[in-house]
């Protein structure tokens, strides 16, 4: 990307996150990154494509932090379950004060014909599969019914903490999840 067109990212990020998506439009997105509306159509040729690109960025910067994480819990699934609601908790904190960018999107983004809805709705699948392979992982003989209903359970937390930490309902969503994700995967394992 230019620098011009990635000003037209941070500035749109930074205002679709704020204020919402639908009420941001490419005028004040140009003032804000200091272009022309016409660079910010030669570079993205849409409002909708700059919405695509600034869901993309984040979702790749969440999974970078994630990653490391993840890596840093080791290879216990035990311990790299807790690290997914440590990494939310560490990116709401920098990134996130009014939520999950993904479920706001979705918020003013329902039209599965919206070339951000694959975006959106690519990244929750993409977090149920990372529970579902820890779960799997946790007990690797469990049959796949089972394993499938831990890891929906653990997507609830994660998601309802998300929720929680943006509407700012209760302190600590993360770390509440967190210990009920625990006592979930010790009360599965314990069944095996």
């Amino acid at each position: 990307m230019t620098p011009a067109a990635l000003r037209v990212l941070d500035a749109a990020g930074r205002l679709f996150y704020e204020r919402g998506i639908h009420a941001v439009g490419v005028d004040l997105i140009a003032a804000e990154a200091g272009v022309t509306k016409k660079t910010l159509y030669d570079r993205f040729g849409s409002k909708e494509r700059i919405v695509v690109d600034y869901l993309t960025d984040r979702d790749e910067g969440w999974r970078v932090l994630l990653g490391r994480h993840l890596r840093t819990a080791g290879p216990d699934p035990a311990a790299r379950v807790p690290a997914v609601f440590d990494a939310s908790r560490d990116w709401s904190a920098e990134h996130g004060a009014k939520g999950c960018s993904m479920v706001n999107a979705h918020a003013e983004i329902s039209d599965p014909a919206h070339p951000a809805h694959a975006v959106i709705t690519g990244q929750k699948r993409w977090m149920l599969d990372l529970f579902t392979g820890l779960a799997r992982e946790l007990a690797p003989g469990r049959p796949a019914e089972s394993v499938e209903r831990l890891a929906r359970a653990l997507m609830l937390l994660h998601e309802g903490a998300l929720v929680a930490h943006g509407l700012n309902v209760f302190p600590a969503p993360f770390e509440e999840a967190r210990r009920r994700a625990c006592d979930l995967i010790t009360a599965w394992t314990d069944e095996s």
